[in-house]
């Protein structure tokens, strides 16, 4: 680490979920602890259906998402007052644990998401 500059890309990530036709996440962690992800949902795409499973099967998502919508329209909904927001081309955003999420539209969600090395996935 040090003085050095560490670049990484998507193409090759160090781990992914893959959502199979509704989408995916690619992961990669950085020397320093640092976390990238980019996340890409299809038109249909819910948490509810098609993340969940993969994380256990938890009653919302237990992460804490800070990132930046490149396009598309996600909804997020938090589990306990049912409030949701949507976020869109341009966003930049940070969403608590205890949210579920979907895709409004016939647009791909793309996002850029980010977690600081104490950031525990």
């Amino acid at each position: 680490m040090g003085n050095t500059i560490e670049i990484r890309r998507f193409e090759t990530p160090d781990s992914s979920l893959d959502m199979k036709e509704r989408g995916g996440i690619d992961i990669i962690n950085m020397a320093d602890g640092t976390t990238g992800m980019r996340a890409t949902f299809e038109p249909g795409w819910t948490w509810e259906e098609d993340e969940k499973p993969l994380l256990g099967s938890p009653e919302s998502c237990p992460m804490r998402h800070t990132g930046y919508c490149i396009g598309g329209k996600l909804v997020v909904r938090m589990i306990d007052t049912g409030k949701e927001t949507p976020i869109t081309k341009g966003d930049f955003f940070e969403i608590p644990p205890g949210h579920d999420a979907y895709v409004d539209g016939e647009e791909r969600v793309d996002l850029i998401l980010f977690g600081a090395p104490e950031h525990q996935h």
